[in-house]
């Protein structure tokens, strides 16, 4: 046994001798280390704590956010007011992960427009509310970065329609394809590549009066059918000053990303972009 005695004899009269005893050098050095473990262990639990609290207070900054733009129409339907209160939100959102790379992994997978002040986005807007026989119905960013470390592929999606002619809402889609590259820690520079008409879903009017189902479906009306569905227009795009040169591009400035939400700022006045993580859309 490692104990260390230390015996001292008193000669008192009348009583038995006594012995004190030392208790060993590591008793004291296991004493210290469960003290050490233990306040090791507290600091733990009060990071995971500190951790839980930041967590909890931008899950709510998000929530407040969404509400915030749920009654604007996607950005279509605000006052000067509402504007400022979003602007708030957006900045208060930003300033948690401020400053850190784009984590192209997390990034990568289809978002939800949720709502923007960009010009070129509310223009459809406004065009829905004003003509009846055009819809807009969701738009989607698409990131394909996966796999990639200083950029990827962007696709902007919107879809569209006529009633009557097309489907409610997803009666066509309109894509607008891009490669993107970082430019700085947030910053990624957009290169338009092509515009596209694609996915066309005609009514289930249109389609009587193409192949009637009272009457035996011809071959031709068939044909007609498919070349609907299958059809599809292209449209590169070009630098109208030099045709020769690279398409036109931009920056855009991801100001916030984590799992389910990607806050986004068109680089020079171009507006904002809230986006909410969507199930994957297939093009």
């Amino acid at each position: 046994m490692n104990l260390v005695f230390a015996t001292s004899l008193h000669p008192a009269i009348g009583k038995r001798t006594i012995f004190n005893i030392t208790y060993p050098f590591t008793y004291n050095a296991t004493r210290r280390n469960f003290n050490t473990r233990r306040n090791f262990s507290c600091s733990a639990t009060v990071a995971t704590d500190i951790t839980q609290v930041a967590e909890f207070e931008i899950e709510n900054k998000k929530h407040d956010l969404l509400r915030l733009v749920q009654d604007t129409q996607r950005g279509l339907v605000t006052t000067p007011d509402q504007r400022s209160s979003i602007e708030e939100a957006l900045v208060s959102l930003e300033g948690h992960n401020m400053g850190e790379p784009v984590d192209l992994v997390r990034l990568d997978g289809t978002w939800r427009l949720q709502y923007t002040s960009a010009p070129d986005v509310l223009v459809l807007f406004e065009s829905a509310a004003r003509f009846p026989f055009f819809q807009v119905g969701q738009i989607f960013q698409k990131f394909e970065c996966r796999d990639q470390s200083d950029g990827g592929i962007i696709r902007n999606v919107v879809q569209w329609s006529i009633p009557t002619l097309l489907e409610e809402q997803e009666g066509a889609t309109l894509l607008v394809s891009a490669k993107f590259s970082l430019v700085s820690a947030r910053n990624i520079y957009l290169q338009f590549e092509e515009i596209s008409i694609e996915n066309i879903r005609i009514s289930e009017e249109l389609q009587a009066l193409i192949a009637p189902a009272i009457l035996p479906r011809s071959f031709l009306s068939l044909q007609i059918l498919q070349l609907i569905r299958a059809f599809k227009a292209q449209i590169p795009v070009r630098n109208p000053a030099d045709p020769g040169r690279r398409s036109v591009g931009g920056l855009y400035y991801l100001s916030y990303l984590d799992r389910n939400m990607l806050l986004g700022r068109a680089v020079g006045g171009g507006g904002v972009f809230v986006f909410t993580r969507a199930q994957p859309l297939d093009l």
